[in-house]
């Protein structure tokens, strides 16, 4: 974080004539210390506020806080209404002092992976700055804000949202030029109630894009398709089956080493791509990537070739191997797209070998959830010879796999014991999928079958 005022960075969120210099904005006291800003979050288990005097003690220059905090009567304490809105609103501020070409991205899938594809290709025209991770809420989007310098020139900043409302002040603040769209799934339906909530509260990210923005979406998105953006910002889509997508990828051709493909591009042209990561889900992330970038005026050939850069991060379809059995290690999130393209992928990489499934729950689908497991259990009925399954939502994915016909199928009521059944099942030449949400923390079961500690 470069220098910053405390009266500009906190300009209309409390009233201070404070010029002191602000180097740094955190939200854990333990990482408080002179020049900083500390932010009291209140969460679930810890309480931010609590930890304000040890903050004020390592010489925070001030701190946010919204109640007044008990035997701590200090000017360098500022009261807010809501932390969290006043922490998006200084990222803002600071923001607010470069002018890098900004990009968002947001989706119901693909975020993650769309933005690391998007910072591949914009790293090969300059310093390009990208979240860290999945660091997309109301902490970590302002965290990504505070890394801007004057040296970025570009920044793909990936904005989540859980309710309606949440995208309207993380866009807000970011003040992107452009923003994507991945698609409109079924995350967060237990919140926002149907798709259509969903999209509504997606398309909040245009109320951060100036007046002639530019949005891209996915055009084989039904609902994408056909939305309508406010004021005069510019709609582009990309896609793979629509007719009238201004990107879209043909001659299609599929490895375990990535994805090869054509881009046809209305405006310029047809070029040869590979990326190296499998999936027809990966093959729309890259359009994403490409036509974010083109259409905001950078070389087409450029960008398709930087395609092939990108990397990736976390536990996303992360390949290893095990006594010669190849595994794809994809336990960061799962809903029912992700599903589908998982088991997919399993189909792409699992060669002449037997394939295998193991499989857990998808959180937050509420009152979906039960036919969204069976229809999960239904799909990799057909996508894999054995599937294993752990977990309340695995035993519905159990049950649509045997409905399917499935005759390899194993409900386990621990990790140790999938671990156990997997060990027994497979051999040299087998490929394992691993996938569930993040909360099912399926890498444990990875572990176990390795036999590895902790």
């Amino acid at each position: 974080m470069e220098p910053i005022s405390l009266k500009k960075l906190l300009a209309g969120i409390a009233d201070t004539q404070d010029i002191a210099p602000v180097t740094d904005v955190v939200t854990d006291s333990r990482k408080a210390g002179p020049g900083c800003v500390f932010a009291a979050i209140r969460g679930e288990r810890v309480d931010g506020h609590d930890f304000a005097a040890k903050a004020l003690a390592a010489g925070a220059a001030a701190v946010i806080a919204e109640r007044p905090i008990p035997d701590l009567a200090d000017p360098r304490v500022y009261q807010v209404a809501d932390t969290r809105d006043a922490l998006i609103a200084m990222a803002g501020n600071y923001r607010a002092q470069y002018a890098p070409v900004l990009v968002g991205i947001t989706g119901s899938v693909g975020k993650t992976t769309t933005k690391e594809f998007c910072a591949a290709v914009f790293s090969a025209f300059g310093e390009t700055l990208k979240t860290e991770g999945n660091q997309n809420n109301e902490i970590g989007m302002p965290a990504t804000l505070f890394r801007l310098t004057p040296q970025v020139r570009y920044a793909v900043v990936e904005m989540g949202m859980d309710h309606k409302g949440d995208l309207h002040k993380l866009a807000g603040a970011a003040r992107p030029c452009a923003a994507v769209i991945t698609r409109i799934g079924v995350s967060h339906i237990e919140n926002l109630g149907s798709q259509e909530n969903i999209l509504a509260a997606k398309m909040e990210i245009c109320d951060g894009l100036p007046e002639d923005g530019l949005l891209v979406v996915n055009g084989d998105d039904p609902r994408l398709a056909a939305v309508q953006p406010p004021r005069r910002i510019q709609k582009v889509q990309f896609g793979i089956e629509s007719d009238v997508a201004q990107v879209t990828a043909c001659d299609i051709i599929s490895s375990a080493a990535g994805e090869q493909f054509t881009i046809r591009d209305t405006e310029h042209g047809r070029f040869e791509a590979s990326i190296p990561a499998v999936g027809r889900h990966n093959i729309y992330n890259a359009l994403a990537a490409y036509t974010l970038a083109t259409r905001l005026g950078l070389d087409p050939r450029r960008a398709c070739a930087a395609l092939a850069d990108y990397r990736t991060t976390g536990m996303r379809q992360r390949l290893s191997a095990f006594d010669g059995v190849q595994i794809i290690e994809d336990c960061y999130n799962a809903n029912p797209d992700s599903m589908r393209a998982a088991l997919e992928a399993l189909v792409t990489l699992g060669g002449k070998g037997r394939r295998v499934a193991v499989l857990g729950d998808m959180l937050e689908l509420g009152a979906i959830s039960k036919e969204a497991h069976l229809e999960v259990g239904r799909l990799a009925a057909r996508a894999a010879d054995c599937i294993i399954t752990f977990g309340e939502g695995g035993a519905q994915i159990a049950a649509g796999a045997r409905q399917a016909g499935a005759a390899e199928v194993c409900h386990c009521d621990t990790k140790q014991q999938a671990a156990d059944r997997l060990r027994d099942y497979c051999r040299s030449g087998d490929t394992v999928l691993f996938k569930a949400s993040r909360g099912m923390a399926f890498e444990e079961i990875l572990r176990a079958y390795r036999g590895e500690q902790g």
